[in-house]
């Protein structure tokens, strides 16, 4: 009781702390910012605040850092009471210059978190960058002067005329934000001198002056004009919510007019845009949806005579977070993830800060695109993470707390871990139980990762707790690893073992380096190569091995070089030659696969001086598909005409020569397949002759997909909702996520069956709506149905899942499988198979049999069973008529199609003696065949099930004895008397006799007709009752264990041995056995014992009188079961 209690409290308190951990998860109230920095812009000597306010569980500490640096406290820079920063005089220039990004640190006992950050921008005002210059026009046209000056905050523009304040009182003068001077239809008296004056609140500076001269036109009418535009817009790129003009000037005659559109045939934002001046279009409090293509076009008037000008607006926006990571509590040793999404223009980056600091990334922390995962939690990793999206125009900041549950049952670590090298790719770590609760340990977790380099991936491999050793076996040869090992148990994990490393073997090189030809004379080849990367050489290249061959020699040269060497000049070579070459590269441990050949022609012995080859540099690949080719020209006299480049895949024949201008020092191969080997000869062109060529070989690397790029995704589409629509549709609806693109969006539907094992049954279907109806599903099916989103070329990550069951349908295909068998005269067994369809849960099935006349009359007779039974029995069947039967199934929706009529022979007639009953089956062939000659045919199938059958009947019959001679014992007062016609005994007369046989055969339905002995009519009826129900029972029971086998040749042999030993056991020397035959119009016999078997006593009459219509073949009769 005392261990109960202690038990009991331990789990409460556990509880409680969990509780308290748990409460700041979900609120989150132990440190965060009320008031954070913003930008501000100041003058020099003046003094500046900036605010910072947290709020948490005290004591609270507040840090500055300028551009990541700490800021030391001093009289200069204060630190105020409430955490804000106070500088009483900012300085602008030299080291103790103030401006810079500044951030405040908030600290207290559960971390530390950064504020975002602010910009302290001191006002100033550069010298003018662009002046006005002298212009002179003629009276009546258009005069535009400008000027561009650098200043934070942006200064006020103004112009001055004759150093003087020019006077804006009339339309035809207009000044815009960016300081252009438009003067429409110029008077004379808009001559003089102009100059431009930018001011802000520190300052102000004035450009230059320059003079506009106006010109009285010429005498006579001017000439028409096509309109032309003088200053057209040009591309800007402006922040959210500020203002932009889109200047546009044009001229002609008559005087064009101006009008405005977007390329993308949108409206143009009539609330937040004007026309400025005689064309120039402002749209001020910019917004996202106002970024695109804008047109500007000046037309004349009453014609179609136009030109346009085109610029793209873009809009830039601060980073906004679209999802924030969540506060989460993990056990030491689990894995945590921190999902964020951020937006802007431009796309912001995503770091994450760990208490303030930015997170040292290694193999147990990553980032995935914008997630942070976390595996092999240590208690170091209690922490608040913050996920920072900055981008020019800004910062945000989003935070979460991982809060570490530690065990104090968890076992030790595992000791003395020990590693040994086996192989190139293979080392065997082995290792020591845990000291505490090594009994408690379920499994271990072996972790290894490369130990050389940066960002390495670790990996991780669990096994069992009944080893201590373990084989990591896909390693990269040549490579330094470090290992460590973590036990685990139901509660937890401990903490991670020593690590150790160990290095892996050499293994002979992956691959042979490309090669790079150029010759220098007609008689030599310059053979040169890269060194293979540390991935690809699997340890320190030994040697090289150089062959070469002319193309109509087979005979191989070859050369061996030292590690060091990295090019080699084949020298006595003969001109104009084709020759073969090929390198192959070795480690200690052997030599590798040499490289395929690569042909080189050298150059024709010619007494004319032609250029050398160019200095093919080494060949770049862009990307999967493009190859950009490099080169310098030979020094030489020879002038060179341009540059031939020909290039072709390993194997393949060569492209088409291109002719390149001798001013190229570059060109770009694109079109290429990934993955594949080219070769690319360049060589130059003179008026003498081709010049010597430069071969080079380059692998084209594999396609990287978008979603290895780390660029942030977009979301995954919400509420996605699923409705049933039939029994093979399912409706398919969402939202699109909270996110902001301009660009088209479209959406991918998954439909998967729930349980699914092959790849090929999932649905995948496209569509730009945010619905989609998916048909041609199956019927009374759970699906598992997610949505994705596509954006210029991203894809979300998948919604949430959601289920769905389709409505169930009718049966669209009958039973499988029927088959008929007689197991007595006028009794027959109806067996089948459920029909072959996924998730079909049969009701009942209807069974309508018929004679062949009634059939022909149209006449069936009907039997239901419950969805559970595959079998039935068709009783009071007449000899010497064949049946026709057939099954259809149901379930609550309705009913399907009726299986094949199979037809059955009940057995031999009066008239039909000598025949054998037919066995039927409507799904296959029979096992066993019923022919005309009497005798079965089987297979080794329905031989071991006649076998089976025997068996079982034996067994009934041995204990079918034991009960008659236990029961003879006690019943012999009981015995009825026995009618004997040779000594006279007992009741005399036919009607007598007659009268007691039918009542005997009243009370035996279940004997064999035709052959009764009186005097164990009561005792061999109740037997015969007793060995049907075992036997059933037996069959019943051992039918799965025999499914391979017959069930109806067990059926068979156990009919054939009852048979012969009622024959046999009846039978007694000296006694009258009489002999029953039913009469047509006597009166119906009891139910049966396999009726009764069955559950059929109803006492329902099958006859004609009781049909009714049907829409198969005529009528059926009802007989409720």
């Amino acid at each position: 009781m005392a261990i109960f209690k202690r038990n009991l409290y331990q789990h409460c308190l556990l509880c409680f702390v969990l509780f308290i951990q748990l409460s700041g998860v979900f609120c989150f109230s132990e440190l965060s910012f009320i008031t954070e920095p913003s930008d501000v812009v100041v003058i020099t000597r003046d003094p500046v605040v900036l605010d910072c306010v947290a709020h948490g569980q005290p004591p609270i500490t507040i840090r500055w850092l300028r551009n990541g640096v700490r800021v030391t406290e001093s009289g200069r820079l204060q630190i105020l009471s409430n955490g804000s920063l106070y500088i009483p005089e900012v300085r602008r220039d030299g080291e103790e210059s103030d401006k810079g990004f500044y951030q405040c640190l908030s600290q207290n006992r559960y971390g530390a978190i950064l504020s975002q950050r602010s910009r302290l921008t001191i006002t100033n005002v550069s010298p003018f960058v662009v002046h006005p210059v002298l212009l002179e026009v003629t009276e009546g046209s258009v005069a535009r002067f400008t000027c561009q000056v650098t200043s934070n905050p942006p200064a006020s523009v103004t112009w001055e005329l004759d150093q003087s304040t020019l006077q804006l009182e009339t339309d035809r003068i207009t000044v815009l934000p960016n300081g252009v001077l438009q003067i429409h239809n110029v008077q004379l008296e808009d001559a003089g001198k102009f100059r431009c004056v930018a001011t802000n609140i520190g300052n102000c500076v004035k450009s230059s002056e320059a003079t506009l001269t106006v010109i009285k036109p010429g005498v006579g009418p001017k000439p028409r004009q096509r309109p032309r535009i003088i200053a057209g817009p040009q591309n800007m790129t402006v922040s959210l919510h500020h203002t932009v003009v889109l200047e546009c000037i044009a001229t002609g005659n008559p005087r064009p007019v101006i009008s405005w559109s977007r390329a993308d045939s949108k409206p143009i934002d009539v609330y937040n845009a004007r026309v400025l001046g005689s064309g120039n279009l402002l749209i001020s409090n910019l917004k996202p949806r106002h970024s695109g293509v804008y047109l500007c076009r000046a037309t004349t008037p009453g014609t179609r005579n136009y030109t346009i000008a085109a610029a793209n607006l873009t809009v830039l926006e601060p980073p906004s977070m679209v999802e924030r990571p969540e506060s989460q509590t993990r056990p030491r040793a689990g894995t945590a993830r921190f999902m964020c999404q951020a937006q802007g223009v431009p796309p912001p980056r995503i770091t994450w800060l760990k208490n303030g600091e930015e997170v040292h990334l290694n193999g147990r922390i990553k980032m995935y695109n914008s997630k942070l995962v976390i595996t092999q939690i240590t208690p170091e990793d209690d922490a608040i993470y913050q996920c920072v999206a900055e981008n020019e125009q800004g910062s945000v900041l989003s935070l979460a707390r991982l809060i570490v549950v530690m065990s104090e049952d968890r076992p030790s670590a595992p000791r003395n871990i020990h590693a040994e090298t086996i192989s190139s790719s293979a080392i065997l770590l082995a290792w020591d139980r845990p000291v505490y609760n090594a009994d408690k340990v379920i499994a271990y977790s072996v972790h290894y990762m490369k130990a050389e380099g940066l960002n390495n991936e670790e990996y991780q491999a669990v096994i069992g707790n009944d080893t201590t050793s373990y084989i990591i076996d896909d390693l990269e040869p040549a490579w330094n690893y470090s290992f460590y090992i973590v036990a685990y148990m139901p509660m937890g994990a401990s903490r991670m073992s020593d690590q150790v490393c160990q290095h892996t073997l050499e293994d002979v090189p992956l691959r042979t380096p490309e090669l790079s030809l150029t010759s220098h004379s007609p008689t030599d080849i310059q053979v040169s190569w890269q060194p293979l990367s540390t991935k690809l050489s699997r340890g320190n290249i030994w040697a090289y091995r150089l062959s070469y061959r002319t193309a109509a020699d087979a005979t191989v040269l070859s050369v061996e070089l030292a590690q060091n060497n990295t090019q080699y000049l084949l020298g006595d070579l003969q001109p104009d030659t084709i020759y073969l070459l090929r390198i192959a590269a070795a480690t200690r441990v052997g030599w590798c696969e040499p490289s395929s050949w690569t042909s080189h022609r050298t150059p024709k012995a010619s007494i004319n001086k032609v250029p050398p080859a160019p200095l093919l540099q080494q060949l770049e690949p862009l990307n999967c598909t493009s190859i950009l080719v490099r080169w310098q020209p030979s020094p030489g006299s020879v002038v060179v005409q341009g540059y031939r480049l020909c290039y072709h895949e390993e194997g393949q024949p060569e492209q088409p020569s291109i002719q390149l201008p001798p001013e190229d020092t570059e060109y770009t191969i694109s079109g290429l397949d990934p993955r594949r080997k080219y070769h690319v000869k360049l060589l130059a062109l003179s008026l003498v002759g081709d010049g010597y060529q430069a071969d080079q070989t380059l692998s084209t690397p594999g396609c990287v997909s978008v979603r290895d790029h780390p660029v942030a995704s977009p979301p995954a589409p919400d509420h996605v909702t699923a409705v049933a629509n039939s029994s093979s549709a399912v409706y398919l609806r969402w939202s699109r996520p909270a996110f902001a693109s301009r660009k088209a969006v479209s959406y991918t539907a998954r439909c998967t069956p729930v349980g699914l094992m092959n790849a090929s049954a999932i649905r995948y279907i496209q569509t730009t709506n945010q619905s989609v109806l998916i048909q041609s599903l199956d019927s009374n099916t759970r699906y598992e149905l997610v949505v994705r989103l596509h954006v210029d070329q991203l894809a979300s990550p998948w919604s949430t899942v959601v289920f769905q069951r389709t409505l169930p349908a009718a049966p669209s295909h009958p039973p499988e499988g029927v088959r008929v068998s007689l197991i007595e005269d006028g009794t027959a067994l109806v067996s089948w198979r459920e029909p072959e369809e996924n998730n079909l849960a049969v009701t009942h099935y209807t069974i309508l049999y018929a004679s062949q006349r009634a059939w022909l009359a149209g006449y069936w007779q009907t039997l239901q069973r419950e969805g559970s039974n595959t079998m039935a029995l068709l009783e009071r069947l007449e000899p010497g008529n064949i049946y026709l039967v057939k099954i259809s199934a149901s379930n609550q929706v309705g009913d399907g199609p009726f299986s094949t009529t199979v037809e059955l022979a009940p057995g031999p007639g009066s008239r039909h003696r000598g025949k054998s009953p037919r066995h039927s089956d409507s799904g296959s062939s029979s096992d066993t065949t019923v022919f005309s000659d009497g005798l079965y045919h089987t297979e080794q199938n329905s031989m071991t099930g006649i076998i089976v059958g025997v068996c079982i009947a034996l067994s009934c019959i041995v204990m079918c004895t034991i009960i008659l001679i236990s029961k003879g014992r006690s019943r012999k007062s009981s015995i009825c008397k026995i009618i004997d016609v040779v000594n006279g005994e007992g009741t005399h007369g036919p009607h007598a006799s007659l009268a007691q046989a039918e009542n005997i055969e009243a009370l035996m339905p279940m004997m064999a007709p035709h052959f009764i002995d009186a005097k164990v009519r009561h005792d061999s009826t109740d037997t015969g009752r007793v060995c049907m129900r075992l036997y059933l029972c037996h069959i019943l029971c051992l039918r799965k264990v025999f499914r391979p086998l017959d069930f109806f040749h067990i059926l068979l042999g156990y009919s054939l041995i009852l048979k012969c030993v009622k024959l046999a056991c009846l039978y007694e020397a000296g006694k009258t056995v009489l002999c029953y035959e039913e009469r047509e119009g006597a009166s119906p016999l009891p139910p049966s014992s396999l009726q009764i078997l069955e559950g059929s006593s109803s006492g329902t009459t099958e006859t004609s009188e009781g049909s009714q219509e049907t829409g198969d073949s005529g009528h059926y009769s009802n007989e409720e079961i």
